[in-house]
């Protein structure tokens, strides 16, 4: 009875995550890695309780045990949810970090630079913010 909402739950909650970012600035890159990573786990560990929970056999299981089945599954969508939470953070972080080198970049142009001379010099932090842009649009693949 229990097993369609949260099967339903965490197929509409894997249907949300999206991936780390792809930026050369090992810092945000690592931390949206590593979020995930533990998202990933958090998911395996979620659909693990689940099947647990579902298997509980009706004509012998104890309400401690289903409540404890149940209190498991909330506990791994806690996990997953701030996870979730964590890999925005990391998301938000590698992309705003690609603008401010951009930025920066353009700062630091001699103010008698030609737009052709700007375009030339800032090809490098164009890339990085393109190549973070397009990997913070990617959806989370997990083994």
């Amino acid at each position: 009875m229990k097993r369609l909402p949260i099967t339903a739950a965490l197929g509409a909650a894997a249907a949300l995550f999206l991936t780390s970012c792809s930026s050369d600035d090992p810092s945000p890159k690592a931390q949206a890695t590593q979020a995930a990573s533990e998202l990933c786990t958090g998911l395996s560990t979620l659909k693990a309780d689940q099947a647990k929970l579902a298997a509980l056999d009706p004509a012998s299981a104890t309400k401690d045990q289903v409540k404890d089945a149940v209190d498991a599954v909330q506990k791994d969508w806690d996990n997953v949810s701030s996870s979730l939470e964590d890999l925005e953070a990391a998301k938000k972080s590698a992309v705003g970090t690609a603008v401010g080198d951009l930025k920066s970049g353009f700062g630091n142009l001699p103010g008698d630079t030609t737009g052709s001379e700007a375009l030339t010099q800032l090809k490098p932090q164009i890339q990085k913010f393109d190549e973070t842009l397009v990997a913070a649009q990617v959806g989370v693949t997990c083994p």
